[in-house]
């Protein structure tokens, strides 16, 4: 039997222009049924009532397990407590000279006066370098890691389950050769992060390896694309709006406020899941329990009826409107580490440039879902 399909997420004119097509699918079909991403929600009050809604509507949706991102009270609160420590104020000041530095040398390292690609020879060595560094984790992973998520993008696309399942299996190896290393190392081992997460525990018991490899392979998986998207999706922004470009040079304190607006108008994050535990209904639309919901972050956070138009840049917004890192619960623990080095980042490609110029001959061209901002976007660094 045929499904109805509101919509296809792959066809086409929504891989071109994806925030356009979800823009008109908020306005046609704001819950919208496809094969591909079952139950999609459009909407601002319906994904923040999903999300603010941990009893009805569970983060059990993949049968992957995933920690914490899966999980639901009272697992989820023990490692959860465990988890944002590590992206606490102590941790965010003792990383930002590592970060700052990272962000000037990459900005240092591009020619100017000449078009630059600003996604192979920023953004992705951005994101790769900074993860590495808070992780502990060697420079010599930056190309495997950057070669790992160019698989894991084809294949999620794909939605071949055994193509998904082997690419997560090699990741996982690479964080496991990353344990046993340490663990051959004993006292020897690096003082970071990665080290510390083994020595951890949780209601009293020490994390097993599946759960580090878990933790590990989420903090990165959402790190790497979404990371290196944010800063082409800022980057290309600020070329295109000279006038904003000019006012964060001469008040860089207003760069984390202008990132996080830029970064809701154009949502460097896709999608989350959701099932329902109960019968429910968002929207017109009624949903069975274990259905599962795929929440359009890149539409809820363009919504009109709560943010006026969705492209004008207003730094005066609530910022609690803002899903760019979730809300309740599940809100997205790495937030502070994301803000401090996309903040450094721009500041560093601001400080050291005098004006970032589009390409009248190369415009952007947009990522492919899963992923999102630019797979290339050539800019003009004027010095």
């Amino acid at each position: 039997m045929t499904t109805h399909q509101d919509w296809d997420p792959r066809a086409p004119d929504v891989l071109a222009d994806p925030i356009a097509a979800y823009d008109r699918m908020r306005q046609r079909c704001p819950v919208a049924h496809s094969d591909y991403l079952h139950h999609s929600v459009f909407r601002h009050a319906d994904v923040m009532r999903i999300l603010t809604d941990h009893e009805t509507f569970s983060s059990q949706a993949s049968r992957f397990v995933s920690v914490p991102n899966s999980m639901d009270p009272p697992e989820h609160t023990a490692y959860r407590a465990l988890i944002e420590p590590y992206f606490g104020p102590a941790r965010m000041a003792a990383f930002e000279p590592t970060c700052r530095r990272i962000c000037n040398e990459l900005v240092a390292a591009l020619p100017r006066n000449n078009s630059v690609e600003i996604m192979f020879n920023l953004a992705h060595p951005f994101a790769l370098r900074m993860q590495c560094a808070f992780l502990g984790w060697p420079d010599s992973l930056h190309e495997p890691l950057l070669q790992w998520i160019h698989k894991k993008n084809v294949a999620t696309l794909s939605g071949d389950g055994h193509a998904i399942a082997a690419v997560a299996t090699e990741f996982d190896q690479t964080i496991r050769d990353l344990l046993k290393t340490r663990r051959l190392a004993g006292d020897q081992a690096p003082d970071d992060i990665t080290t510390s997460l083994m020595r951890d525990t949780v209601n009293g018991h020490p994390l097993t390896e599946d759960e580090i490899v878990s933790i590990l392979r989420n903090w990165t998986v959402g790190e790497l694309g979404t990371m290196a998207s944010s800063i082409g999706i800022i980057a290309h922004y600020l070329a295109i709006h000279p006038k904003l470009q000019d006012q964060l040079r001469h008040q860089p304190e207003l760069v984390g406020a202008a990132n996080d607006e830029i970064l809701r108008m154009h949502a460097p994050l896709i999608a989350n899941r959701r099932t329902p535990t109960c019968p429910v209904r968002v929207g017109s639309t009624q949903i069975q329990p274990g259905e599962r919901l795929t929440l359009i972050w890149a539409s809820a956070n363009r919504d009109e009826a709560v943010f006026g138009d969705p492209d004008e840049f207003r730094l005066d917004r609530d910022p609690k409107l803002n899903l760019l890192y979730g809300v309740g619960i599940h809100a997205c623990p790495g937030a502070p580490l994301a803000r401090l080095e996309i903040e450094a980042m721009i500041q560093a490609l601001l400080a050291g440039t005098q004006a970032l110029q589009p390409s009248d001959e190369h415009p952007p061209i947009p990522a492919i879902y899963p992923a999102s901002g630019y797979r290339q976007a050539i800019l003009m660094l004027r010095q």
